[in-house]
């Protein structure tokens, strides 16, 4: 009786368990290459101008570095550019022959230039894109991504070998279940099978489970949970600050990092009547890296600059961030008003700000404020060795006001993975050779094991000036400098926001939004209103843009009385005499366009130069038609990217200066010349009159871009190139050290240390 119940149950089992292997695996794959098609496909719009310039005039040699930047992204194997016509213009190294150009040529001018196709190569499961590349109209290139989907064949082995190990236990408990038939009677067989699958009172995935089912149940979830969980990442853009943390804990061995920055994150002011309050910098420092800070958790070491910091402080001159939410420590270091005239004011923004901005400010370079620019440093980095808890501690030291605490850092604590980002420009050699202190600010540089950029650009300048200036050995094609026998990577990362964005998920609605900000300014409901948003800095063409309005205004009459440009300008540096002229100067330019233009109800520039809390600040973009960011010179500028990430009604035009960092990536924003008035004001013209359809159609491009490239991944790549750098680190130095006792403790350097 038990084997004539057995065998069909069993043949049922089996059956099940191999409708569910190749149900799982069908779905894993199509959703895998799905994900990576989505990703050829951003890849190619955030290169599309680099690659199309290039080209179209042939320039073969500089194709290759972009090629090589597309090839370190994740799971990509190699990539090529084709001409229209599909033949080969550059390519890397491990682009499969049968996947170059010509090879591929006649499929995909028969589909239209746009191809998607997966393939073994070798036993190696491969995806091949073909992108076409458009300028003007037509296609002027194509873009040829290859991913290695290796990963899915080991998943979906590693998925088929758990559901067929999961269905023998199952049927081993079957069986298990049958032999009891002999000493129970049918109906006491009957219930309990049916309790068991769920029928009775306990249920198989249920709180009345057989706590012999425990493990299994267990081990269902958590493959459900993951699961799910990589199709959520998928979705949203690959990286999280669940998966940031991981790469944080798996990776790099810690649970925290700590970042050096001058800007703190909140600043506790007291007003007149004696209440502390809580306010954000206008800093786009500040608005990249707290929600990283917020993900890994640990120090943001900061100049304590606001009047009631002393005041919320530990004894070890510590707070808990952020208020209700705690998951991060703010250590505070106090500056004297002459250290801070100095190392602040004078070094890093009459010297270093203008060297390494185009915008024709001479810098200025005092002694005096070197040496104040080195004792803070050596402060910063002294704190930096009071926090850590480790020999190798994760440390971000962040902008061009720490230069030369990444070598200090490193003479403390040598095995520290330190991370030092540059979030300005760096110039070229020959622009850097004005500074008296240059070679102290490159070996200082190079004490972090990876310096980052914005672009591509900037690593190559930093390069060069390296070759120039030090005794340093350079390996270009790994973009690293090898100094004292220690290598320090050099490596773009262009920075992002969080996404979804926090400030623009809690805002109101942008139809509120909308009427609430044109109520405000006395404006009627169908008005149209343009934004800008900045501190008051000579280096955001706030000039420009006020000139463009005004040259818009000229040229297109209709739009007098019906649009209203609303700058917010937050002071910053005011002991500087630049930057005060600035405000001056822009106070006046702004009358200037009120007085010839405006009228009874209608002020045609709004120059609202305060400091705006970020709530403010995103409703006034949510209320927008169009923003215009005119830098003159930026390194990325992250207003752009957070106007696309509060709109998500998907309407709204970015109009955006060619000379910012996020130009390279956000290709669907009207990109114009600052210095140009006339093509400023008729790219103003262009976005109000935009219709809707196309409005729609480039913001869902730009936002898929800022969602896809968001901090977390800016973050995460940094960590996870710091994580091969360290193992590649230690591998040479086991190899170096020779053969150790096999019970040598851990962490003293022998074959089993960390």
């Amino acid at each position: 009786m038990a084997l004539r119940v057995l065998a069909p149950l069993l043949a049922l089992l089996a059956l099940l368990a191999w409708g569910a292997t190749v149900l799982v695996n069908t779905t894993t794959r199509a959703w895998f290459e799905r994900d990576v098609s989505l990703r050829a496909r951003l890849v190619a719009s955030g290169a599309r101008d680099a690659l199309v310039s290039r080209a179209l005039r042939g320039d073969r040699h500089r194709l290759a570095p972009i090629l090589q930047d597309i090839e370190r992204d994740d799971r990509v194997l190699a990539a090529a550019a084709c001409s229209e016509g599909m033949t080969t213009l550059a390519r890397t190294r491990a682009l499969p022959p049968r996947f170059a150009c010509e090879p591929l040529a006649g499929r995909a001018l028969a589909a239209g230039g746009d191809l998607d196709l997966s393939e073994q190569d070798g036993g190696a499961l491969l995806h091949v894109a073909v992108v076409p590349l458009e300028h003007e109209g037509r296609t002027a290139a194509h873009l040829i991504v290859v991913h290695d989907l290796s990963f899915v064949a080991r998943r979906e082995g590693a998925m088929r070998r758990f559901t067929l190990g999961v269905f023998a236990v199952v049927a081993l408990l079957a069986s298990a279940a049958t032999i009891l038939v002999r000493r129970f009677t049918w109906r006491r067989w009957t219930e309990e099978i049916r309790r068991v699958l769920g029928r009775g009172r306990g249920s198989l995935l249920g709180a009345g489970s057989p706590r012999a089912f425990a493990p299994l149940v267990s081990d269902l979830r958590a493959m459900i949970a993951e699961l799910a969980a990589e199709q959520g990442a998928a979705l949203a853009g690959q990286w999280t600050p669940e998966r940031l943390h991981r790469v944080l804990t798996d990776s790099l061995d810690g649970d925290s990092v700590v970042i050096v920055a001058n800007r703190e994150p909140y600043i506790h002011d007291r007003g007149a009547d004696g209440a502390v309050r809580i306010r954000h910098p206008a800093s786009g420092l500040v608005t990249a890296l707290e929600p990283v800070m917020r993900a890994c958790s640990g120090v943001w070491i900061a100049h304590g600059s606001g009047s009631a910091d002393r005041d919320v402080v530990d004894r070890r001159d510590r707070v808990r961030v952020p208020p209700g939410e705690e998951s991060y420590a703010i250590r505070r270091v106090w500056l004297s008003e002459e250290e801070e005239r100095g190392y602040y004011y004078g070094f890093a923004n009459e010297g270093l700000w203008p060297l390494c901005h185009l915008v024709y400010t001479r810098p200025v370079f005092r002694a005096d404020d070197f040496r104040h620019y080195e004792t803070v440093n050596r402060r910063f980095a002294e704190a930096v060795c009071a926090e850590v808890a480790g020999p190798d501690p994760v440390i971000l030291v962040q902008d061009y006001h720490f230069a030369l605490a990444p070598r200090m850092i490193r003479d403390r604590l040598p095995r520290a993975t330190v991370i030092g980002f540059w979030h300005i420009p760096w110039p070229n050699a020959e622009r850097l050779g004005v500074c008296p202190w240059k070679r102290e600010l490159l070996e200082g540089m190079l004490g972090a094991s990876i310096v980052g950029f914005h672009t591509r650009e900037h690593c190559n300048n930093f390069l060069d000036a390296v070759d120039r200036f030090l005794e340093a050995r350079l390996d270009r094609e790994r973009t690293s400098v090898v100094v004292g026998g220690r290598e320090c990577l050099v490596r773009p990362y262009p920075i992002s926001i969080e996404w979804p964005d926090r400030w623009a998920a809690a805002a109101p609605p942008v139809e509120e939004c909308r009427r609430a900000v044109r109520a405000e300014l006395g404006l009627a409901p169908d008005a149209l209103l343009g934004v800008g948003v900045d501190r008051l800095d000579y280096t955001k063409g706030i000039e420009d843009r006020l000139l463009a309005v005004e040259r818009l205004l000229e040229r297109f009459p209709a739009h007098r009385g019906k649009f209203t440009f609303v700058q917010l300008a937050a002071p910053s540096r005011s002991l500087i005499p630049e930057y005060r002229d600035l405000g001056v100067r822009a106070e006046a330019l702004a009358a200037r366009i009120n007085a010839r233009f405006g009228g009874p109800g209608w002020t045609p520039v709004v120059l609202r130069a305060s400091h705006h809390e970020p709530p403010e600040v995103f409703r006034h973009l949510r209320a927008a038609d169009v923003c215009y960011v005119s830098s003159l010179h930026d390194g990325m500028n992250l207003v752009a990217k957070e106007f696309v990430a509060a709109r998500d009604d998907e309407r709204g035009v970015l109009v955006l200066s060619r000379f910012t960092g996020a130009a390279r990536e956000l290709g669907e924003a009207l990109l114009v010349n600052p210095y140009d008035v006339e093509e400023a004001s008729l790219a103003l013209a262009a976005a109000l009159s935009m219709p809707a359809t196309e409005q729609a159609a480039r913001m869902r491009a730009l936002r898929a871009q800022v969602a896809e490239f968001n901090v977390y991944r800016w973050a995460g790549r940094m960590l996870t190139d710091a994580a091969r750098l360290r193992r590649h680190e230690r591998l040479s130095a086991r190899l170096q050290s020779g053969p150790r006792p096999l019970d040598e403790t851990p962490g003293s350097g022998g074959l089993v240390a960390r």
